[in-house]
């Protein structure tokens, strides 16, 4: 298939890129590369792109493609949290218009990054892909407002399917250290403290960077009547895990390491364990293949090849510290669109 993935220079899109290159995908990217400097190990291959703003988007960009599978988007709670509107036009608005375009292009299939986050506040149910949402962040919101406006653009000749990923983890050559696993893996190679920012108490259900990919890969290759306007929760049942369950698992693989509280830590609101049995059972090649230990041995071994730093794993590598760096440096303006011709190199090198 000809495949436009939006947001190819992120965190999953610089690892799904080369692998659906490697399924013989014909891959052209999308990305405002916002992130673009703030590498990790081993650049991603090149590839054809198109750089603009999601928001700016026009129907041409759309013209020749077999699918879209559309990544694009502020990428958390915390970033989500800077300006709330801003990420409805962008996660929300951008995406559905995104969408109305591929339709009219004649793009056959829309794979949509969605989050498990959307279930919000659940305790410890064990949630499937129909159970209610419960979303408390714009940024999770933002994804359950375009689940709802994409599934009435499917028909006959639109499939638009929703891949609600897990938290995911794992190495890439665009690093997020935002993310709880990576996060602990980081703070314990760098200081040598497991450090929670909570209690531990929260449940998370996890998923690999490559199991994602995975995901994508055989819904992309599914039979249409497999997957057409369908949710998938994308992870293992096995690694719904407590955060301290998380944390105990990278004490025991990181030399020397403890697991330490941030000072006032408390229960995080974010509680949740999900299903992922459906889309395995229906497509057996999306089953995930690896566990949380073996992410977090490749995650210390990655970590340890770069001499990473604490200095450059948080000011590199957490996406609200770098937009910060942009804005003060007026590189962005407050609407997050480049006022610099050329990308700023990230900070914390040191």
């Amino acid at each position: 298939m000809r495949v436009l993935v939006t947001g190819h220079d992120g965190y999953i899109g610089a690892v799904l890129t080369p692998w659906l290159q490697a399924a013989g995908h014909d891959v052209v990217g999308l990305d405002s590369f916002l992130f673009e400097g703030c590498d990790f190990g081993a650049p991603a291959p090149a590839v054809e792109a198109y750089r603009v703003d999601l928001r700016d988007i026009e129907p041409a960009h759309l013209a020749g493609f077999d699918a879209v599978i559309h990544l694009a988007g502020l990428s958390n709670d915390v970033l989500g949290d800077l300006d709330p509107e801003l990420t409805y036009d962008i996660n929300h608005r951008a995406s559905v218009r995104l969408a109305q375009f591929a339709k009219d292009a004649g793009v056959q299939r829309f794979l949509f990054s969605s989050s498990c986050s959307m279930y919000g506040t659940s305790g410890d149910d064990l949630l499937t892909e129909e159970s209610a949402f419960n979303p408390i962040t714009p940024y999770a919101i933002s994804k359950v407002r375009v689940e709802e406006e994409l599934s009435k653009l499917a028909d006959d000749s639109f499939t638009p399917v929703f891949l609600r990923n897990a938290t995911v983890y794992g190495p890439s050559p665009r690093l997020r250290a935002d993310l709880v696993v990576n996060n602990l893996v980081g703070y314990a190679v760098t200081t040598g403290e497991v450090r929670l920012q909570s209690d531990g108490s929260p449940w998370r259900p996890l998923v690999h960077v490559d199991d994602v990919c995975r995901a994508f890969g055989a819904v992309l290759a599914a039979p249409r009547v497999a997957v057409h306007n369908q949710a998938f929760n994308v992870g293992r049942n096995e690694d719904n895990l407590q955060v301290r369950d998380i944390a105990a698992i990278v004490e025991q693989v990181v030399p020397g390491s403890r697991i330490t509280y941030a000072e006032g830590a408390s229960p995080d609101s974010r509680c949740y364990r999900v299903d992922c049995s459906k889309l395995p059972r229906i497509i057996s090649a999306a089953k995930p293949q690896l566990t949380l230990r073996q992410g977090v041995e490749a995650l210390h071994e990655a970590y340890t090849a770069e001499a990473l730093t604490l200095g450059r794993f948080i000011d590199t590598y957490v996406r609200i510290k770098r937009i910060k760096a942009l804005l003060g440096s007026a590189a962005i303006d407050p609407s997050l669109r480049w006022t610099a011709s050329e990308p700023v190199a990230a900070g914390g090198q040191n």
